[in-house]
């Protein structure tokens, strides 16, 4: 199965390059019809985690996935599941 892949480590520090990221993965999941986003923020104090969380509970981001998975074996990703 095809899947996209954001490492958010190199720009954890700039918070419109982490929307920017975040915005561009979803928009490519959704022309490229690809079910699996994985997202990577990493460890760390858990602060990059929570942002990418809230910035895909907004609403009109909310209403593009299926659902968000956390990945129980790693701390530092997430999953984001498309539905076509």
């Amino acid at each position: 199965m095809a899947k996209l892949k954001v490492d958010l480590h190199d720009i954890y520090n700039k918070g419109w390059k982490i929307d920017e990221a975040l915005n561009n993965v979803i928009e490519e999941a959704l022309e490229k019809k690809i079910k699996l986003v994985e997202i990577i923020p990493g460890k760390g104090s858990g602060q990059l985690k929570k942002r990418v969380l809230r910035f895909l509970d907004q609403k009109h981001i909310k209403q593009q996935y299926h659902r968000i998975e956390k990945d129980s074996k790693n701390f530092g990703r997430l999953f984001i599941h498309f539905r076509f």
